[in-house]
């Protein structure tokens, strides 16, 4: 006979419990690990389900940081602190390798080539200033070149290419691409250090409706954003890997970029929303003008 049919047969707690030979306190202990778990173990158990499902969702990327930040977005208050201890208890944390890194400067520089930038990462408005830069990325037997482009108002990638060659005409098409993509309407500022694909004939003629601004020789801190942005995906995502080829490494930049830097990771700057939630915003802002 189960304890159910004895709490049948002898109702009582005591009967119940002389019935099956235990003791009254042996019971509750039962009844309290088995049945019932304090709100504050319940609490801990369901945030701990989420602190792993934005980790997750991530890619593992995120750290105790910006976890606190998703939590809060969502209605929790907890410390960051807090998380973190979660974090160590589940065994997860966030992702973090030395980036590989290296740059070439193009030698030759022209007085005329002009900072108009000069460090105002800040615009009012989406299409209002781009930068643009370009990184290498090691493969197996190599290397392949990520150009990107950014929007300074949101940091979102507008605009990228991976080619396996430094030549301007690979940049040539990406930017072509980008203007049609953004439906540019007005005069835009378009930022860059001085490598010789910027400084071509063919740059100019494609970015002839724009003001070209050049970083200063040998200071990339002038164009510190978009430089930013090629160290993280480095550290964050690619020195994950051993990239075997070029069609490898255009994958994971496509995922890195556009299902989750763009749309699913939030940035200090966007006052820790997502590129495209932040822009996604401005234009119901606008719309609500125009309607009223």
């Amino acid at each position: 006979m189960d304890v159910q049919h004895a709490l049948e047969s002898h109702p009582s707690i005591n009967g119940m419990c002389n019935y099956v030979g235990i003791s009254r306190s042996g019971y509750y202990q039962r009844e309290k690990h088995h049945n019932h778990q304090s709100p504050r173990k319940l609490r801990k158990k369901f945030i701990q389900g989420e602190i792993k499902a934005i980790w997750l969702k991530s890619l593992c990327i995120y750290g105790a940081g910006k976890i606190t930040q998703e939590l809060r977005s969502k209605g929790y208050k907890i410390a960051e602190r807090t998380v973190g201890k979660y974090m160590r208890e589940l065994g997860i944390h966030a992702v973090y390798l030395t980036p590989w890194t290296t740059t070439t400067r193009n030698s030759k520089f022209d007085k005329q080539l002009i900072n108009i930038l000069n460090k105002q990462f800040n615009p009012l408005r989406p299409n209002a200033v781009w930068c643009i830069d370009t990184t290498y990325i090691p493969v197996h037997d190599g290397f392949v070149y990520l150009t990107s482009i950014m929007d300074l108002y949101s940091r979102r990638i507008i605009g990228w290419d991976l080619s396996e060659t430094l030549e301007v005409s690979n940049v040539i098409p990406l930017i072509e691409k980008t203007k049609h993509s953004r439906h540019i309407s007005k005069p835009l500022i378009m930022h860059s250090d001085r490598g010789s694909q910027f400084t071509s004939e063919a740059y100019n003629q494609v970015t002839a409706n724009m003001t070209l601004s050049y970083s200063k020789k040998a200071y990339p801190w002038d164009n510190a954003c978009i430089e930013s942005f090629h160290a993280l995906i480095k550290r964050e995502w690619i020195n994950r890997f051993k990239i075997h080829s070029y069609s490898e490494a255009k994958r994971l930049v496509f995922q890195y970029i556009e299902t989750f830097y763009n749309t699913v990771r939030i940035h200090s700057h966007c006052g820790f929303k997502s590129p495209k939630q932040l822009e996604d915003e401005y234009q119901t802002q606008i719309q609500n003008l125009v309607v009223a």
